[in-house]
């Protein structure tokens, strides 16, 4: 558990600028009252994402700017992600308040029965900007758009698409390569468009601290390399707004944290099943597996079970806490490794399990989330005990004064942050 003694209070002048001259109290009404439209526009909100970023990484001594807005904000013990904790069914959840089985990205590679002819994964560009993948929820970003409020997503899974037929006012195609600094840049571009035509929702992703994780493990130089890098990032977003004047409401959150793995902690499902009788959708820290047709009682005998490091279920029987397989792209079979765990279909030399991975019980330490507000609507020094980021959705949806859809999160768990 993060406490406020483990944080650093390391600020820079235009940071300060941000954190002390701006604090001036919302005026309290019955009922917390929505501030109009108008207002909301002039008072943005900044959903920041941070990919893979642990809880912990704030103890590394290289977040002054985090640390900050931490310690002049708000921050949770820890932020709980939905099942899967992967990247894509956790960033929907963030702006849909709704679990993966509710909104449909059911996972970072899945098959749909109504759309035999497509396979669903991060890199296929094509299935990405279908907007028949994500139709089954309605993000914040569209929400707002519907409403007047003109969005702004400097990359964010999902804003390729129409959803609904509706995209972001500004919006870029993802570039992986884009550095931290210059997606800043982009954003702050956007703040300086004319009053009428600027956004008063805006979301910023940085994905250099889960790929370092990947690659590396979350416990090496490497990582805390990449987390330096963002929150440097984050300290150039800071002094950009403190040079317009702008004091924004900033909520910054991961989609899930990161375990270690090794290629000695791997299993092989060649050696429970002929998996020429079946298709492995997924696969890594859970496998999505759909049986051959003809094969469902015999792979399912072999693997519906207990393993040594695993468990398997077919999915009409995916125990209830893990709120998931009701979904018709849940593959008939989900099998989940113990944290620190790989499940691969067999071995294969160009895979590799040295490093860190995520997807696993959303429970566990390793996977818990990070999450930090600062802004006019949020009180000073405050610390959230855990809570979902099913909770994200409706917070959101209040600081931008657009009515929020009906989700599984819920606003009390944030609400004792607002002004």
């Amino acid at each position: 558990m993060i406490t406020r003694r483990t944080i650093p209070l390391l600020v820079c002048a235009s940071l300060m600028w941000l954190l002390s001259g701006c604090q001036q109290p919302l005026k309290p009404t019955a009922q917390e009252a929505p501030v109009s439209t108008a207002q909301a526009q002039k008072t943005p909100v900044i959903l920041v994402s941070i990919d893979g970023f642990k809880p912990t990484y704030l103890q590394r001594g290289v977040t002054p700017t985090l640390n900050a807005l931490a310690d002049k904000g708000v921050l949770a013990d820890v932020m709980h992600p939905s099942f899967p904790s992967i990247t894509f069914p956790n960033h929907y959840t963030l702006v849909t308040g709704l679990r993966p089985d509710h909104h449909g990205i059911v996972g970072n590679n899945m098959d749909d029965p109504t759309m035999p002819d497509q396979h669903f994964s991060l890199g296929n560009h094509t299935a990405v900007v279908d907007r028949r993948w994500w139709d089954q929820a309605e993000p914040v970003w569209v929400t707002a758009e519907k409403h007047g409020v003109h969005a702004a997503t400097m990359f964010w899974p999902g804003t390729e698409a129409d959803i609904h037929g509706v995209r972001p006012s500004d919006w870029r195609t993802f570039d992986g390569k884009l550095p931290p600094a210059q997606r800043v840049d982009v954003l702050l571009g956007w703040m300086d468009k004319p009053a009428a035509e600027r956004a008063g929702f805006f979301t910023l992703y940085f994905d250099d601290v889960d790929h370092a994780g990947h690659e590396f493990g979350p416990d090496t130089p490497q990582v805390t390399e990449a987390v330096g890098k963002v929150d440097q990032a984050m300290s150039r977003l800071v002094a950009g707004l403190a040079a317009r004047h702008i004091n924004a409401n900033i909520v910054v959150v991961s989609d899930h944290g990161m375990a270690s793995t090794s290629a000695d902690r791997v299993i092989y499902l060649n050696k429970l099943v002929d998996t020429s009788r079946l298709k492995v959708i997924t696969s890594g820290t859970y496998a999505g597996i759909e049986p051959a047709p003809g094969q469902a009682s015999l792979v399912s005998q072999a693997l519906v079970k207990k393993h040594a490091h695993m468990e398997c279920w077919n999915k009409a029987d995916i125990p209830a806490r893990y709120e998931y397989g009701h979904n018709p792209r849940v593959p008939s079979i989900v099998c989940l490794a113990d944290v620190g765990w790989l499940i691969f279909a067999a071995e294969d030399p160009k895979i590799q399990a040295n490093g860190g991975a995520h997807g696993y019980d959303q429970m566990s330490q390793e996977m818990g989330a990070l999450f930090i507000a600062h802004g006019p609507a949020f009180k000073e020094h405050i610390t959230l005990p855990a809570f979902d980021n099913v909770d994200v959705y409706p917070l959101v949806m209040k600081l931008i004064d657009v009515p929020a859809l009906p989700s599984d999160g819920h606003l009390a768990s944030t609400a004792a942050a607002l002004r």
